[in-house]
């Protein structure tokens, strides 16, 4: 029997400054299957040495487009791969064909993309329903990261994907996360992790603490962690609504899993969402999380149970949320630690995706 060889194409940036949960499962999954004599070729838009990404065969498209990249790698070295996977990937391309082209390869796609939160437009709708029955003949087995995701990726591309769609869920590493032994009930102090761009919903949260009473303004403290494009605005917004004691913007921070535990609740009012991970971190860190109703939340969250659900973009009803949990009306007593360790870990991520590469339902 040949050794199984894996081509793995991530349309995903290395940064020793963003070290998150998909570069653990990257070097995790990676050294699994060293272990299991599996021989992994990692293309990414470049090369990095920081972490364990030392220790990966990596080749870089030197931020040209990787997956023409991987393309011309193929033709010009005659690699024969067993499997070809691919994260951050736009699905039901001309790429996947070309793959069959040149390759006798099984093809993974993992598909991470939230979706708009009023749906795609008619002629984008249009658009994925053709590629779709152009190109999902090529790809042998489609992962979602939550079953929101499967649900969307059968609905984009046509029912005739159903029997190869499947959910394996984004998992976190659970032991470097420092835990949270005692909650405040009366007067919590929160914390948001989330790039900082219009889709995450930060400019909701502010409006919305801009209508809490003026004895819970006075106490109330939110504490944001990340960066992006929206910054500037967010910034202008907390002044323009004389919020400058109650919001702090601490900037991108590399120790995340040391400081969660720090907080009592995470906000996360999101518009649109595949499966967070900082809703794992934060949970497995034994602190609630206050989120929206989009794309995987409540599958990892379960209202009143290990955190609250409030519908997108409504925006008393987040005041009124943080109203009530603030004053301690509404709490959580669970210790949320339990359910991450039980289905959410990275060990199962890891797990769950090397199966795959035994699964003989291909």
């Amino acid at each position: 029997m040949n050794p199984i060889k894996i081509a793995l194409i991530c349309n995903y940036e290395l940064l020793p400054e963003r070290v998150g949960g998909m570069d653990y499962f990257f070097w995790m999954f990676d050294a699994k299957c060293k272990k299991n004599g599996i021989q992994v070729d990692w293309f990414f838009p470049n090369q990095s040495q920081h972490g364990d990404y030392s220790k990966l065969t990596i080749f870089n498209s030197n931020y040209q487009n990787v997956e023409n990249y991987f393309l011309d790698f193929c033709i010009q070295n005659q690699t024969t791969y067993s499997f070809i996977i691919t994260h951050f990937i736009e699905l039901c391309t001309p790429f996947f064909k070309k793959i069959k082209q040149v390759s006798k390869a099984k093809v993974v796609a993992i598909d991470h993309n939230p979706r708009p939160i009023d749906g795609y437009p008619f002629k984008k709708k249009m658009e994925k329903k053709i590629k779709g029955f152009l190109f999902s003949k090529y790809i042998d087995q489609f992962i979602g990261v939550s079953n929101y995701t499967v649900t969307e990726i059968i609905s984009d591309f046509g029912t005739q994907v159903r029997s190869k769609t499947r959910t394996i869920y984004n998992g976190v590493v659970i032991k470097d996360i420092k835990v949270r032994t005692q909650r405040n009930v009366i007067h919590p102090n929160f914390l948001v992790v989330s790039h900082l761009r219009e889709s995450k919903g930060i400019q909701d949260l502010i409006v919305a603490v801009s209508k809490l009473p003026s004895p819970i303004l006075s106490g109330i403290r939110i504490d944001l962690f990340g960066d992006g494009p929206l910054k500037d605005f967010l910034i202008k917004s907390v002044h323009q609504h004389q919020l400058d004691s109650n919001f702090r913007f601490m900037g991108s921070q590399p120790n995340l899993n040391a400081l969660y535990c720090q907080y009592d609740y995470m906000l996360q009012p999101t518009h649109m969402e595949c499966f967070s991970l900082s809703i794992l971190e934060s949970l497995a860190a034994n602190v609630p999380v206050i989120t929206t109703d989009v794309g995987g939340n409540e599958e990892a969250v379960l209202d009143s149970e290990n955190g609250y659900i409030f519908k997108a973009k409504d925006v008393n009803a987040l005041t009124t949320l943080l109203e009530q949990v603030y004053l301690g009306k509404k709490k959580i007593e669970l210790n949320t630690r339990a359910v991450i360790e039980n289905h959410f870990s990275l060990d199962h991520m890891v797990e769950n995706h090397l199966a795959l590469l035994f699964n003989n339902k291909f």
